[in-house]
């Protein structure tokens, strides 16, 4: 293996086991914790949710990709829709079909800071949309949703003054 390629696995090595030992999941913050703005649009740029409908979570009861020729700009993203209906729908109530904490994982926000939210990890709870990263995240969510919630809505807004 060659001295550069050998450095940078080492270097990753130490970024990785840096962020675990400083707090189990702190890793996430490293590679994951991309900062989008007030929504996250990381998977698709400038889309939120991936480029999913976040009105079909409430209608369908699943997740279904929006159409790019369906679509509404709302807090600095795009958002896709599977039909014209949801995107009326959405037009009229964003705050009831936009996913918690602009749709970043619902569990690190409650830690307080910020990673990918993954569009199929996800809960509606108390008429909420909320995304978690990966299915592992989302098992630990679960564990003490409520109590997780409350976290996050403390955290939220100290996140967003932090990105003003």
């Amino acid at each position: 293996m060659k001295p550069f390629r050998r450095n940078i696995l080492i270097g990753i090595a130490i970024l990785i086991l840096a962020g675990a030992a400083a707090g189990g999941y702190g890793y996430y913050r490293v590679f994951y914790g991309a900062d989008t703005g007030l929504v996250y649009t990381g998977l698709v740029e400038g889309v939120a949710v991936g480029g999913y409908d976040p009105v079909a979570y409430f209608k369908k009861g699943e997740p279904v990709k929006g159409s790019p020729e369906i679509t509404l700009n709302y807090k600095g993203a795009t958002w896709r829709f599977s039909s014209e209906e949801n995107r009326a729908l959405f037009q009229n109530s964003p705050d009831k079909y936009a996913p918690a904490y602009g749709g970043y994982c619902a569990w690190a926000t409650a830690q307080g800071y910020l990673a990918k939210g993954d569009p199929e990890v996800w809960d509606i709870v108390g008429g909420r949309l909320y995304l978690n990263y990966d299915k592992s995240i989302q098992d630990r969510w679960q564990k003490d949703v409520p109590g997780f919630i409350e976290k996050a809505e403390e955290e939220w807004p100290r996140i967003v003054e932090e990105k003003s």
